[in-house]
């Protein structure tokens, strides 16, 4: 894969030498590879006990370190300074005197008044699973046995490091979570990944790849302090468990082709699970929890469990009784809803919800309950441009903390009084200083017509001061994920925004920018995300490529002079543009597309995401081969460049190998193992 620097110079050079080479003049360029290089990501904020701080990693192209706000608008405290690495799972001390890490297979703590971080104890946790008691005071860890089979779930005191082994699995232990009063850990025990090596036919015996073979675990409850283990259920999938209260956790679980998703409770008294909701749905269930939240989430006091359901086309939230009972719906209207959080009393909700007319822009909502939350009112404390999502309640529910993005701000960290018309606090700016943020230009929200005349929805990019008496070259920018969508300025993901920041430099570049939010986007509405039923590569894919049809209509835009690029799905539509439409384009770049979905479902990991949208191979051969593109590539007739990195587990290496084996000779070279973008950041 490329390193940062030369992945921005390498698009960027590729895109000039197609679009701009019969000579646009060019003016000197405000933005630079190394500002945009520079711009950090914030994430994993955690409150400190008292509520006065809060702690979070920062990124900034691969490395992180941790950082502290004390609320009061001045630039965080830097606690580590690593050159290199990552660090994860952050969290206070029980006196919120220290901050704990885990870095390299060590759990790390700094204290807040500053030094030198330190390693918490001797004994390195290796690469097993850790998370922290309620009271802070204790962490569960999972360990693989060293010189036996299986793995232990261990906990340990953060005061004298003592341990005590409460539970063993003879194939695996991991993801352990605590019940609210810390009396019992759940965690799921026995699946495992049967690596397999295979070399397909048409690469020989050139490349061996691994092919892991999934086998799913089982939900198992212990005491925290050992003894007999409860299991819960029957295999499968745990999608979000939760611990209801001491007794009792709630999990989901999709069936029925994926067209069922059933909220489930478990009693840890007697092993015994109960369905108490179900949603069916016609095509597919779509809302991507990792996303929008949609994992049942029981409220502190545990009365309630709050969901999200389309039902009414829409996503909304729900509650049903965590003993089961009828669901009530708390949100309605022409929007989506997301990220639910109770606050620590159970009487609110807060949320994160765009508007009808306003599907990239997003604000804070909360829902107050009351005695009967049928009769929920709902007030918005956050307005305007950008998107406002995640918020997350203080220790005494006086403040929400939230992550906000705009068209001239990166994603950020504020904090925010729970009231309408609240002053948010920033606790950082994750641009550079020497960045001119008047110099960003804001997308315009606009409609084109799609291959069946549905109004496909796009924001489109003008360079400043452009003169619109000439004829200017153009990008469409395609994104991925299938369920993904483009916001009204930055990206909330850190692995999109930085596809962002590339069209302000291509605009300032000189280039109008693109980027339509083709059926299977999600934000528009439960029937445009699941348009793309049985149509994978179909409709969807038209949808993207007929920008390029607006586009020729813009009086400005030289109609001969149009790329187009995409990531994953995005890479996939490139490559059915370049191939349906041979000579509609100039040029194209494909990062980490798929070139074939039955290659793509006979993956390990993906199979569930193809079938629960085209079903299997043997039942609709002809919609696995309209999803094809390696088909196709013969019809190839304009520049193309394929970027994917080797150690992507979303689109497998695989894929773009095969590709580059049919259009050989092509010019190949692979470095050390990197994720799926061209800029070397990582994918949450």
């Amino acid at each position: 894969m490329l390193e940062s620097k030369n992945g921005f110079r390498v698009v960027l050079l590729f895109v000039i030498a197609a679009l701009v080479g019969s000579g646009v003049a060019q003016t000197k360029p405000r933005l630079t590879i190394e500002q945009l290089i520079d711009i950090k990501h914030p994430s994993s904020p955690v409150w400190s006990p008292d509520g006065q701080q809060v702690a979070f990693i920062w990124d900034r192209a691969g490395v992180s370190n941790l950082y502290l706000s004390h609320l009061d608008g001045a630039r965080p405290t830097a606690l580590t300074t690593f050159p290199d690495g990552s660090i994860r799972k952050i969290f206070f001390s029980a006196d919120g005197k220290f901050v704990y890490f885990a870095r390299n297979g060590d759990l790390w703590k700094v204290a807040i008044s500053g030094g030198e971080p330190t390693t918490a104890w001797s004994t390195p946790l290796g690469d097993g699973d850790l998370t922290p008691s309620p009271d802070h005071t204790r962490v569960a860890l999972t360990s693989k046995r060293r010189g036996g089979e299986g793995s232990d779930l261990i906990v340990r005191s953060l005061s004298d490091s003592t341990e005590t082994k409460v539970a063993h699995d003879n194939v695996s232990i991991y993801n352990p979570f605590w019940s609210p009063d810390g009396s019992q850990i759940a965690y799921t025990g026995g699946a495992v990944l049967i690596p397999h090596d295979s070399s397909p036919s048409y690469s020989g015996e050139k490349v061996v790849y691994r092919n892991p073979e999934y086998i799913a675990g089982q939900l198992f409850a212990v005491s925290s302090s050992g003894g007999s283990v409860v299991p819960l259920g029957t295999k499968g999938d745990y999608d979000a468990a939760g611990w209801i209260d001491s007794t009792r956790i709630v999990f989901a679980r999709q069936s029925n082709q994926f067209k069922t998703r059933t909220i489930y409770v478990a009693d840890i008294r007697d092993g015994r699970v109960t369905s108490i909701h179900e949603d069916n749905e016609e095509k597919f269930w779509s809302l991507p929890d990792w996303e929008t939240g949609t994992e049942p989430l029981p409220s502190p006091d545990g009365r309630w469990i709050a969901f999200l359901s389309d039902t009414d086309g829409w996503d909304h939230i729900y509650l049903i009784p965590s003993a089961g009972g009828t669901p009530i719906q708390i949100t309605t209207g022409h929007f989506e809803a997301w990220r639910p959080a109770w606050s620590h009393d159970s009487t609110r909700i807060a949320f994160d919800a765009n508007e009808p007319d306003h599907p990239g822009d997003r604000r804070l909502g909360i829902a107050t309950l009351g005695s009967d939350p049928a009769h929920a009112t709902i007030a918005y404390i956050t307005e305007g441009r950008g998107t406002n999502i995640e918020p997350f309640w203080s220790t005494d529910d006086k403040r929400l903390l939230y992550q906000h993005t705009d068209t001239r701000n990166s994603a950020d960290l504020f904090v925010v009084e729970p009231k309408t018309n609240p002053k948010p606090i920033r606790l950082g700016d994750s641009m550079p200083a020497s960045m001119d943020h008047s110099t960003f230009i804001e997308p315009e929200f606009v409609h084109f017509p799609g291959p069946d005349a549905q109004s496909v929805p796009a924001w489109l990019f003008v360079p400043k001061n452009l003169d619109r008496s000439k004829k200017h070259p153009a990008i469409i920018w395609i994104h991925g994920d299938g369920i993904n969508q483009n916001y009204d300025g930055w990206h909330v993901q850190r692995n999109y925004a930085v596809y962002y920041s590339m069209h302000q430099y291509l605009l300032q570049q000189g280039y109008v920018v693109i980027a339509p939010d083709y059926r299977g986007s999600i934000g528009y509405g439960r029937e445009w995300r699941n348009g793309v039923y049985m149509d994978v590569g179909g409709n969807d894919a038209k949808d993207a490529w007929m920008a390029a049809n607006y586009l020729k209509n813009l009086a400005y835009i030289d109609s001969d002079r149009i790329g187009v690029w995409g990531l994953s799905y995005g890479g996939f539509f490139t490559l059915i543009a370049m191939t349906d439409q041979p000579t509609l384009f100039r040029c194209g770049i494909d990062v980490a597309g798929v070139v074939d979905y039955e290659m793509y479902y006979n993956d390990p990991y993906h199979g569930d995401w193809t079938e629960s949208r085209i079903g299997t191979p043997q039942q609709n051969p002809k919609v696995y081969a309209n999803a094809s593109p390696i088909s196709r590539i013969d019809r190839l007739a304009r520049p193309l460049l394929v970027l994917h990195g080797t150690a992507d587990v979303n689109v497998p290496f695989i894929e773009s190998v095969w590709l580059l084996d049919e259009v050989a000779p092509v010019r190949f070279r692979t470095s050390k193992p990197r994720p799926r973008t061209p800029f070397n950041c990582p994918v949450d």
